[in-house]
């Protein structure tokens, strides 16, 4: 609103009002997909449940790193001796191959690739979410990862309507 009152005094006005309206259809339908969290947001919340605090010991089943990999899971992407899962950069990259098979996966099933069942595939394992066996726990954990994303994704959407007004 700012940027249309500035060109309003220049002449510029019709011009800028059509941009704008273009870009407010734009935001919106572009809103209207990124409703949902995206693979980043997802990643985060991921790890904000799985190790909030960073911590370098093992898991109660052996797990490691920000996103908590079992070893099976860490060795379906890396050659990399499992130790490495606690180097940050090295486990995001193993998390972001993991996401994508599991996306891939919740598709070709006809499923729904949203942030809850990526979730709770991370937890419960792919297979069972396709064949509808994830326990209450696993159910409890996608949704409080599911919050967390779509809490991170409301403050970034935010954020960007924010510095979008600014200019």
């Amino acid at each position: 609103m700012a940027a249309v009152k500035m060109f309003e005094r220049s002449g510029y006005i019709t011009s800028i009002k059509v941009v704008a309206i273009a870009l407010a259809v734009l935001t919106m339908s572009a809103g209207a997909q990124a409703s949902e969290p995206t693979r980043w947001e997802t990643l985060h919340a991921i790890h904000t449940v799985e190790n909030p605090h960073n911590s370098r010991r093992p898991g109660p089943r052996g797990e490691l790193g920000a996103y908590q990999f079992r070893s099976d899971t860490w060795k379906m992407y890396s050659r990399l001796h499992f130790s490495h899962a606690l180097d940050r950069s090295r486990s995001d990259e193993v998390a972001v191959r993991h996401y994508e098979w599991i996306r891939e996966g919740l598709i070709r099933a006809g499923m729904d690739a949203s942030a809850y069942n990526i979730a709770l595939a991370w937890n419960a394992g792919l297979s069972r979410v396709v064949k509808g066996n994830a326990s209450a726990a696993s159910r409890n954990y996608a949704e409080r990862v599911t919050n967390i994303a779509f809490e991170l994704h409301r403050r970034l959407e935010s954020e960007r309507l924010v510095l979008t007004d600014a200019r």
